[in-house]
Order: structure tokens, then C-alpha cells, then sequence
């Protein structure tokens, strides 16, 4: 029996090494979520609302969850630390709680960006048509036309079948300077062409989207399939602990 212990000992003292390097790393991730949730709701907060029919609860998951992930990464490393099998078992159905749940996230992702097109030329011409320059949907119009430097869903031309323009002329937003931009220029449809820029917002949001909700769901892979690791590590060390322990009884 001593000489089980003596055998086991090593090992033990290596996973346990092993987990904590494991918990430190997951504890990192956890506020790598954290960091893309709060960037994917400040960045892509516009362009999300514009594209969904109903305001996304996605950035706040990815906040939640990061914010679950540094909690259990601490907790992680004081199971190891205590050498505790039933805390160890308790993380482990945490991780693969965890693995789940982002796997989903990231399917969910990359589905979502090759759904983007159909969606958002509906959506986003229906904001151009009830365009007011004052609800949520209108400065998420202005604030895409301003930063991607278009105008309009396929070009500016969009906008002179809108209430807006009848009343008001094309948006501010739309103007490529806006020193030599004013309010008469816009509502003449003669003169607009010449001050607003020509690219529409579809393919530029399009492109944008698919780009940044591809990174977003690629990382949420990535830190998916490390959960795999520590759920074998903290399965294990809480396996050869146990055993440890009934061979000293």
C-alpha cells in the first residue's frame, strides 16, 4: 500500500500542476469573453439592432459568461489547491456546463453570418423608410453611415422614397463633408448626389458583420474545446485523490 501511495504521489503533484497552469489559462479566457462581449456591444451594437428584428441579448451571454469563467477559474484553482475530489467533480460539471453552452454560442455564430444577408436588406431598408433621425433604429442608421461612409441600403437613392425626405431631405449623415452640407442641399435631389456619399450600406454592413461575428464565433470555439482539457484533468486528479485516500484507510 505505501508503495501504491509513493507511485501515486507524483502523479498526483503533476495534475495538480497541470490543472492550476489549466485554471490560470481558463481564468484568462474568462476575461477574454468578457472583453469581446463588451467590444461585440459597443462595436456591433448598431449593426446587431439593425439586423435583428428584436434588440440581441448576445453581447450580454458573452459578458455573463466570462464573468461565470473568472468566478469558476478561481474557484478551479482553490479545488486544486485544497485537493478537494468533490469540489474537483464540481468544477469538472462546471466546465463541461461551459463546453456546451459555447459550443452552441459558436454554431449559433456561424449560422447567424450566413443568415445576415437575407435579414438585413429588410430591415435595414425598412429603417431607411421609417426613418425619423430620433429613435434607436434611426441613430443606428446614422451611426453606420457615418463610420462606414455610405448612404442608403444600395445607394443614396434609397432615401428619396422615404417620409424623412419628403420632410427633411437626405440625413446629415449621409454627407461626405459636412462644412459644404446643408439642410437646403440635401432636400434638393438634384444637388444631394453631388454632397452625400454614392456606396449604399449593404454590402459594407454585410461584409462588416461576417467578418467580426466570425472572429467572435471562432474564439468562442477555440475556449470551447479547451474545456475539454480541464474537464479530463479535474476528472482525473479527483479520480487518483480518491484512490489516494482509500489506500491510506
Amino acid at each position: 500500500m505505501a508503495s501504491r501511495r509513493m507511485e501515486t504521489k507524483p502523479v498526483i503533484t503533476c495534475l495538480k500542476t497541470l490543472l492550476l497552469v489549466y485554471s490560470f489559462v481558463f481564468w484568462i479566457t474568462g476575461l477574454i469573453l468578457l472583453a469581446v462581449g463588451i467590444w461585440g456591444k459597443l462595436m456591433l451594437g448598431p449593426y446587431i439592432s439593425l439586423i435583428a428584428d428584436n434588440s440581441t441579448n448576445a453581447p450580454y451571454v458573452l459578458m455573463g459568461t466570462g464573468t461565470a469563467i473568472v468566478v469558476f477559474g478561481l474557484f478551479g484553482c482553490f479545488a486544486t489547491c485544497r485537493g478537494s475530489p468533490w469540489m474537483l467533480k464540481l468544477y469538472a460539471m462546471f466546465l463541461s456546463l461551459v463546453f456546451l453552452a459555447e459550443l452552441v454560442a459558436g454554431i449559433s455564430g456561424f449560422v447567424f453570418r450566413h443568415e445576415i444577408k437575407g435579414t438585413f436588406l429588410r430591415t435595414y431598408s425598412d429603417a431607411v423608410q421609417n426613418y425619423n433621425g430620433q429613435d434607436e433604429k434611426s441613430q443606428a442608421v446614422d451611426h453606420v453611415q457615418r463610420n462606414l461612409r455610405c448612404c442608403g441600403v444600395l445607394n443614396y437613392t434609397s432615401w428619396f422614397s422615404s417620409v424623412f425626405f419628403h420632410d427633411s431631405g437626405i440625413p446629415a449623415s449621409c454627407c461626405t463633408d459636412m462644412s459644404d452640407c446643408s439642410a437646403l442641399d440635401l432636400r434638393n435631389a438634384t444637388i444631394a448626389p453631388s454632397k452625400v456619399y454614392q456606396q449604399g450600406c449593404y454590402k459594407l454592413v454585410t461584409a462588416f458583420i461576417e467578418t467580426n461575428m466570425g472572429i467572435i464565433a471562432s474564439v468562442t470555439f477555440g475556449i470551447a474545446f479547451s474545456q475539454l482539457i480541464g474537464m479530463l484533468l479535474a476528472c482525473c486528479l479527483s479520480r487518483f485523490i480518491t484512490a489516494n485516500q482509500y489506500e491510506m484507510v
